[in-house]
């Protein structure tokens, strides 16, 4: 008897734990995370110029890196081109590309991807990490990557690496003030850096600075006391009283030495301009036919406008034709610059004594012929897109995309990658404040784009806000997102400009599982609107606003218009009863 009461026992044990796995009963459930999850995220550039402008067979289009990708610089070990940007208070920093033949790039990742490298926490949006050069040394078979870091006291640091692919050193500072340095490799074994710099005394004018050269020993990292001198000062020609000569390079041709400066500023009177030596040290002369590169002197309302043009550096590309890669601007039809300054790259003729950029002194057009033998495929294999394009990222992959970016701080900071999609632990700050905040950013890339997520997220108070963010600083963006209005959850758009935000529209929504957020923009014209679960029927929230807060003409500073993922604990909008 107490054996078949047993036999009941064990049978109705194993048939409640078959029961138990099934239903995913058996140990307790991990409570669903409160944090908002973004499940996908869509980017999608629609730019007219693309539209009228198809490439045919051996073209490409130029910029070669569109949106916020500023101060370009390049260097080249054998076949291999290696290019960099700033990118300010933007993390990780110094994005780093490569190519082998200066059409097709993948992007490496950074330069600056470690904290003990960048530490630009507290930096304004356009502080931080300002033109950064890159060149390879033959004499001992390292990269050096130069820059200024404008944050926490750093100043003009250097990294170096055997191997772009495998990781950079940790900044050496350097001990000589200024910005915009870059390094000379003489075949000699010499090696030198130049830099723009105050010059002595009072300045002549506002915008008067000089260019500088000093030695640089390559065994200690360090600048040689003593060996600084003046090799430009003001400009090509100081009568003229110019203004902001920066961003210098050094190059040897022919056994002379080449200096090559932007002058005139980075806004629309930018140029860049040559001088030449016989001695890395000087004097330098001007060439007689500067500028050699420039967009300052034709109708503002030239069709497919590039403006803004300069601060290049020059590469042998392949079957031994010169490049010069720059940043240019694309404005909007309200001639404002949302997107950023742009990287371009143009044929430089260096046949004669000066190098002189192929069409490079007169309108900018939006496509070029490719190198001979060269095949365009941009956008495929892994190769960085150009023109328009459609990016869809679900979260899936093991690793993030190097196109998003974190603000101050690094992402892995408060990203997480689920089953659901991506989870951001929101800090308790606002995207109004100069700290690190929880914001995964892509870069604005066209005038007419739309960039649509799908979130899910329950605010708990109006201190927690999650949704989109369209920022150009600090102090001018818009916020697109779900927070708590008493006891509902409420759709907000928010606009702050100079620091002072105005709720511009908010909605009560019942469901904020799986609600889809989209911004679109034509132009100037933004629009932000929403879709319930499982539904395409996108209803605009605020009405058509402007896009002006988000250009540097309106907010000032260097960076490009960025769209983000933003979860934040630290909400503040105020709602009218």
């Amino acid at each position: 008897m107490n054996t078949r009461i047993s036999i009941v026992l064990v049978s109705s044990v194993l048939l409640f734990s078959s029961f138990l796995v099934q239903n995913n009963l058996s140990k307790p459930k991990t409570p669903a995370s409160r944090n908002p999850v973004f499940k996908q995220a869509i980017y999608e550039g629609k730019d007219e110029v693309y539209q009228n402008n198809p490439l045919a067979e051996g073209e490409f289009y130029n910029p070669i890196l569109q949106g916020c990708y500023p101060d370009p610089a390049i260097t080249r070990k054998g076949d291999d081109y290696y290019m960099v940007c700033s990118s300010f208070a933007m993390v990780p920093g110094v994005p780093i590309f490569h190519s082998k033949d200066l059409v097709n790039w993948t992007q490496l990742g950074h330069v600056l991807d470690r904290k003990s490298q960048l530490k630009v926490e507290n930096s304004g949006i356009s502080e931080g990490i300002y033109a950064p050069g890159i060149t390879y040394n033959p004499n001992n078979d390292t990269f050096y990557m130069i820059t200024t870091q404008i944050a926490s006291g750093i100043g003009n640091m250097v990294v170096k690496t055997k191997d772009p692919k495998k990781g950079w050193s940790d900044p050496i500072k350097l001990d000589f003030g200024g910005i915009d340095p870059g390094l000379f490799f003489d075949d000699n074994g010499k090696a030198y850096v130049v830099h723009n710099d105050a010059p002595d005394g009072e300045p002549l004018y506002n915008g008067h600075r000089v260019i500088k050269i000093w030695e640089y020993d390559v065994e200690t990292d360090k600048i040689i006391p003593g060996s600084d001198q003046v090799i430009v000062n003001g400009g090509v020609n100081l009568a003229d009283n110019p203004i902001w000569i920066e961003g210098p390079h050094i190059y040897k041709k022919d056994g002379l030495y080449y200096l090559m400066c932007a002058e005139g500023g980075t806004g629309d009177w930018h140029s860049e301009v040559i001088f030449v030596s016989d001695n890395p040290k000087g004097p330098y002369t001007p060439a007689p036919s500067n500028p050699i590169l420039t967009q300052r002197h034709f109708p503002k309302d030239r069709k497919d406008k590039v403006d803004w043009a300069g601060h290049a550096d020059l590469i042998q590309g392949p079957n031994d034709t010169y490049y010069g890669v720059f940043l240019g601007v694309r404005p909007n039809e309200q001639d404002r610059v949302n997107t950023g300054r742009e990287t371009f790259i143009l044929p430089v003729d260096w046949s004669g004594e000066f190098p002189v950029f192929e069409n490079g002194l007169v309108p900018l057009k939006p496509k070029l012929k490719m190198p001979e033998g060269v095949v365009n495929q941009t956008g495929k294999a892994g190769y960085f897109p150009n023109g328009n394009y459609t990016y869809t990222e679900n979260f899936k992959s093991d690793t993030l995309d190097y196109r998003w970016i974190g603000l101050r701080g690094p992402r892995e900071d408060f990203i997480k990658q689920t089953i659901a999609g991506l989870e951001i632990k929101p800090f308790a700050v606002s995207i109004k404040e100069k700290k690190p905040t929880s914001t995964l950013f892509h870069r604005q890339q066209h005038k007419n784009f739309s960039f649509t997520t799908t979130l899910t997220f329950n605010p708990k108070s109006e201190k927690e806000l999650a949704g989109l963010v369209c920022l150009q600083n600090e102090g001018f963006n818009y916020v697109f997102g779900v927070t708590k209005n008493g006891n509902k959850n409420h759709l907000l758009l928010e606009r702050t400009e100079n620091g002072k935000s105005t709720l511009i529209a908010s909605v009560a929504i019942e469901n904020t599982t799986n609600l889809n957020l989209k911004v679109e923009a034509l132009g100037d014209a933004y629009r932000f609107s929403f879709s319930e679960e499982n539904s395409n029927n996108f209803i605009n929230l605020g009405g058509t606003v402007s896009g002006d807060i988000l250009s540097t003409n309106n907010a000032g500073g260097f960076t490009g218009a960025l769209v983000g993922l933003y979860a934040t604990t630290a909400n503040d909008t105020i709602f009218t009863k």
